[in-house]
């Protein structure tokens, strides 16, 4: 699963914490508390609402690692499990 494919449901969860956002004004390189001025209970909402999405488990330790919409999809991606064969339609 690439970026793209992952953008919609974390814009999704990132709505959820704070529904004011604006995706398209968002700039993916700059961190996302600092852009929405989000406090760390409101991102780790967000985080929470990423693993419901997505199902994919966020370590507590990782969380340095997602602070900005790139850093977050790319972690993603790495982390989305790929579909079991013959269930994507296949």
């Amino acid at each position: 699963m690439n970026t793209d494919d992952l953008r919609p449901a974390v814009l999704r969860a990132l709505r959820r914490v704070a529904p004011e956002a604006d995706p398209d004004a968002l700039d993916p390189d700059v961190a996302l508390r600092e852009q929405l001025d989000i406090d760390s209970m409101d991102f780790l909402n967000f985080l929470i609402g990423i693993h419901r999405e997505l199902g994919v488990e966020i370590p507590e330790a990782d969380y340095p690692r997602l602070t900005t919409l790139d850093q977050i999809l790319a972690y993603l991606g790495e982390r989305r499990p790929a579909p079991a064969p013959g269930l994507a339609g296949g």
